[in-house]
């Protein structure tokens, strides 16, 4: 039992918990973000704009593919998050070998999705064609990779669903240093080109879902995975995708959303989507404490909504949404004042740069907004709402997004009307997810269902 109260968030004090849960994350989404960045600074120095455009047109196509299942992978990790807080270990092992058996399913069908519909897409989103080959090229070379994608995501969330955020750290720093050493060695020292850097992505890739596979091979009983015991339970993949089918498609539709505003940018010419897709690896860094204080909150609320701890439930979510917006906003600050000298990191060319500046001036300082709207459906997803935070963010971040720029940009054919799109829509889904929030309705059902 010692082992299983260390992982568990339902004792102990709250601000503890959640912080010591939250710092992992973040150091481990800081070690992702600086090796999707070094791709970026790499390539970038080393083969030019042209290769940093065609790595920067790729990554809106790659979230969509890859969201789908990721959301999946965050429905699965509330299963078991729900069951390990109420002490049902055998459920919880049923959830975790189904969700293994589908991502095994899902990464060979994405695989094969993504090296042949490669091409096509990227033709409609008006990637520019001076840079069309290398796009292709990279994408289909980091789809290959596409299994060990999905399991790492997998794997990842059936540890952090038990509470263990550390090892999943320890193994994706290992991996990014990895990756940044094959980087130098392919691009800088090899000259490989442009499809060396997605080798080197999927390659580091392996390497860390290999090492979360063998901490789940030796971990205790609780959640301990048998390769032997790998297989479909139709009643727990119901569950499983029931709960992260919204998600899956939330994240889906936000990136179809996206390859729209990306292919807007792409009409600007290379340079405007060399300095966007700069400041879009930049932009990550703001999205970190963002990230970990929303999975650190749906896996809080999940454990305690399991273990009948609803007043608990309810005092880590207002902590958590309030560490989360002051720790965003002061990286926004940030970025905001430093953007030129980032931007110049990946492409000193002064177009790029100028680029790259504008929109961080144009949305940095909103990142507050867009931390309050991903800690509430990180919140709900954990109540098991995750249909609701589906429908916010399609409405919001998705249809207006797309309605607002494709509107307006033929009236002011100017590249601010596209940066301008993405504060504006975290506005309106901030808006309707406090009205729902303050309701206080995520937790009421679990409550009622008790009292009866």
């Amino acid at each position: 039992m010692k082992q299983a109260s260390s992982t568990l968030l339902t004792e102990g004090a709250i601000w503890k918990k959640i912080i010591t849960f939250a710092i992992p994350l973040f150091l481990g989404n800081l070690f992702q973000q600086l090796y999707n960045t070094a791709d970026s600074v790499i390539v970038g120095n080393f083969l030019g704009s042209d290769a940093l455009a065609a790595v920067s047109s790729s990554g809106s196509l790659i979230f969509l593919l890859v969201g789908f299942f990721n959301g999946i992978a965050m429905g699965a990790g509330v299963v078991v998050a729900r069951y390990y807080g109420a002490r049902r270990i055998q459920e919880v092992q049923k959830a975790i070998h189904t969700t293994i058996a589908f991502g095994l399913v899902s990464g060979i069908l994405l695989t094969i999705i993504g090296l042949i519909l490669a091409p096509q897409i990227l033709v409609w989103m008006g990637t520019p064609s001076d840079v069309l080959p290398n796009s292709i090229l990279y994408f289909r070379i980091y789809f290959m990779g596409s299994l060990a994608f999905v399991l790492y995501n997998i794997f990842v969330g059936i540890l952090q669903s038990i509470g263990d955020s550390r090892h999943p750290l320890i193994y994706l720093i290992i991996s990014s240093g990895v990756n940044i050493l094959l980087d130098l060695l392919f691009i800088a020292v090899f000259h490989l080109g442009v499809g060396s850097a997605a080798l080197a992505t999927i390659l580091s890739q392996f390497i860390s879902a290999a090492l979360c596979l063998r901490r789940l091979l030796h971990s205790p009983s609780d959640y301990r995975v048998s390769i032997k015991k790998i297989r479909f339970d139709f009643t727990m993949l119901k569950q499983v995708i029931s709960n992260g089918l919204p998600a899956g498609v939330q994240n889906s539709i936000i990136a179809l959303a996206n390859v729209v505003v990306q292919s807007n940018i792409n009409t600007f010419g290379k340079m405007a989507v060399a300095g966007c897709g700069a400041y879009s690896k930049i932009e990550g860094f703001g999205f970190l404490p963002i990230t970990c204080f929303s999975l650190a909150l749906t896996t809080f609320i999940s454990q305690n909504l399991g273990a009948k701890q609803y007043e608990r439930a309810k005092q880590g979510a207002r902590f958590g949404i309030l560490c989360s917006i002051i720790m965003a906003e002061l990286v926004g600050i940030c970025i905001f004042f430093l953007s030129p000298m980032f931007i110049a990191a990946f492409n000193n060319d002064p177009e790029v740069i100028a680029f790259g500046t504008k929109q961080a001036h144009t949305v940095t300082l909103f990142y507050c907004l867009l931390a309050f709207s991903h800690c509430i459906a990180g919140i709900l997803r954990g109540a098991g709402k995750s249909t609701i935070p589906m429908f916010v963010m399609m409405i919001c971040w998705c249809v207006i997004r797309v309605a607002y720029i494709t509107t307006i940009i033929h009236f002011i054919p100017n590249i601010s009307v596209i940066f301008w799109a993405y504060p504006l829509t975290w506005t309106l889904s901030s808006i309707v997810f406090l009205i729902y929030f303050l309701k206080g309705n995520w937790v009421y059902g679990f409550e009622k269902n008790n009292q009866n």
